[in-house]
């Protein structure tokens, strides 16, 4: 083999490994889930071709579409509160002020926490009777408030969890963002008798514009696969008032065995997510244009 063919092949001999583990436990399952949803498998039988029953059934079952709107839902309440709360306090703190990365990082801190540790202390501020929520509530005599039992306030309780989970990965993108910005050129603004808030509207955000859209991206991505807080907080109740899709998907395949149907509600996960994702990315890219 001449050195002109070994140039050549060994980039793809490089990526090879990362091909195949991506082949083997990505590509393959996932055209497994694809056939499966076309059959009526379950962990009690082999199950049968039953062709596009499954997908008529989604759209026809009440509780799944009710887990689709909570998770809409989830989706618009909590994405761009994370993104709003997150751009201030970057700004906030962008300085170089002794001590500042110690807030930074509290506040960055409940992003990579586990979920369920998260969850658990969580469930300890929304407990009706010993809860510090409504001891506060209590003091400033208004009456407790069944933040997880009760299902006007549910789904808007894990929804809070969420904005605080997400607002301090929005933060450290943005603040990256911020550090990048020249500062020359907030200096030729002032010279031209432009204010702060100018300033912040005509060079920071378009400035960020590449930041927000990836934000946004992940945000929402996450927002359609939130499981773990709804499953350790509430299971999907009451009511099934904070179900959603992925506890629905979780509740079909392992607490009803219905394993063919839960692939037909994967795939419609993933063709949504798909869907917005790619709608981001056009409205993004157009943005950033």
């Amino acid at each position: 083999m001449n050195a002109r063919w070994s140039r050549r092949l060994i980039p793809y001999l490089l990526i090879l490994p990362n091909v195949l583990i991506y082949f083997i436990f990505i590509f393959v399952p996932l055209l497994c889930v694809v056939y499966l949803s076309f059959t009526s498998y379950s962990m009690l039988s082999p199950g049968k071709w039953i062709g596009l029953s499954n997908y008529a059934r989604m759209f026809n079952d009440s509780i799944f579409m009710g887990a689709v709107g909570n998770t809409l839902v989830f989706w618009l309440v909590t994405v761009i509160p994370q993104m709003l709360i997150g751009l201030v306090l970057a700004v906030l703190l962008n300085s170089k002020i002794r001590g500042m990365a110690i807030f930074r990082a509290g506040i960055y801190l409940p992003s990579v926490i586990s979920g369920v540790a998260v969850s658990m202390t969580w469930l300890y501020l929304y407990d009706n009777k010993n809860g510090p929520f409504n001891a506060i509530l209590k003091w400033l005599h208004f009456s407790g408030i069944n933040w997880l039992g009760d299902t006007h306030y549910s789904l808007m309780s894990i929804s809070i969890l969420g904005i605080w989970v997400g607002t301090g990965y929005a933060m450290i993108i943005y603040l990256a963002g911020l550090q990048s910005i020249d500062a020359q050129l907030y200096e030729a603004a002032s010279i031209d008798g432009a204010t702060g808030l100018r300033s912040f509207l005509r060079i920071t955000v378009p400035l960020l514009n590449p930041m927000t859209f990836f934000i946004f991206v992940t945000a929402t991505i996450r927002s359609f696969q939130v499981f773990d807080y709804v499953y350790i907080m509430t299971k999907g109740g009451p009511l099934n008032s904070t179900n959603t899709i992925v506890n629905q998907i979780v509740d079909t395949s392992f607490g009803q065995y219905e394993m063919g149907y839960a692939s037909a509600l994967s795939i419609f996960l993933l063709i949504i997510t798909l869907a917005v994702t790619l709608i981001n990315y056009r409205v993004g890219t157009r943005t950033l244009e």
